[in-house]
């Protein structure tokens, strides 16, 4: 099996997160799947970006559920990070979903909201790109939805808390097929447990390559990444069987 390089909020390392241009660069890099957080913005768009608050990473002030998509849409989301990226605007889910045609890990916002999940849903589903989407959340309940409305859906269960045992009847009851684990709970214990419970492991966030390397040794199945570049270039290639 080959270790997923997965481009956190896009290629952020390099790029303003969570904008088209992170998650344009991650795929011309050759990123196996981009990751992206999601909230709703007041009149119900589905939006990519992660804080529940603007300043950080735009123009704007205030609580993103308090603006409409025309005012997100007004707002610099990139000056901020560097002048060449000045313009950069909140995107919508369905914008990225059409821009970036590799498999996508959607992080559901618990933002106050349960209405997050099955508007997430219908995007990603109006779009035919279901097969290509993990939906992830910290909030339990957003995953329940998601899977009531969804047979087909694919979820991975975010977590940091301890002890990891406590996780496993939640990925049952949602019928998740991945884990997605804080690099510092990530051992062989944690890695076993998984295998038992018949789950991959994908774990968040690393930047360094020796630990890339070490999780790639354990087995890993994804690894979430502001600098999928260092990664690419680091793994191995697959083995080609020889012709007959």
């Amino acid at each position: 099996m080959t270790t997923a390089v997965i481009a956190h909020r896009g290629a952020s390392g390099t790029a303003p997160e969570n904008t088209l241009a992170a998650f344009r660069r991650a795929v011309d890099v050759g990123a196996d799947m981009i990751e992206l957080d999601v909230q709703l913005a007041r009149d119900g768009t589905v939006v990519v970006i992660h804080d529940y608050r603007l300043e950080r990473t735009t123009s704007g002030r205030g609580l993103v559920g308090e603006h409409t998509l025309a005012e997100l849409g007004a707002l610099d989301a990139g000056r901020w990070f560097a002048p060449q990226f000045a313009g950069e605007r909140v995107p919508t889910l369905a914008e990225v979903l059409a821009a970036a045609p590799i498999p996508i890990n959607v992080e559901l916002k618990a933002a106050g909201t349960d209405a997050i999940a099955p508007a997430a849903l219908a995007v990603v589903e109006a779009a035919g790109a279901l097969d290509r989407v993990v939906f992830s959340s910290f909030d339990f309940g957003l995953l329940e939805q998601v899977r009531s409305a969804s047979p087909r859906a694919t979820i991975g269960l975010l977590w940091d808390a301890a002890p990891l045992v406590h996780a496993l009847p939640l990925v049952r009851r949602v019928g998740a097929t991945g884990l997605h684990l804080r690099n510092d709970r990530v051992g062989p214990e944690a890695l076993a447990l998984a295998a038992a419970a018949g789950v991959v492991v994908r774990v968040w966030t690393v930047n360094r390559l020796e630990e890339f390397r070490d999780l790639v040794a354990a087995g890993v199945a994804g690894v979430f990444t502001d600098f999928p570049e260092r990664f690419l270039l680091d793994r191995p290639p697959v083995a080609t069987p020889p012709s007959r």
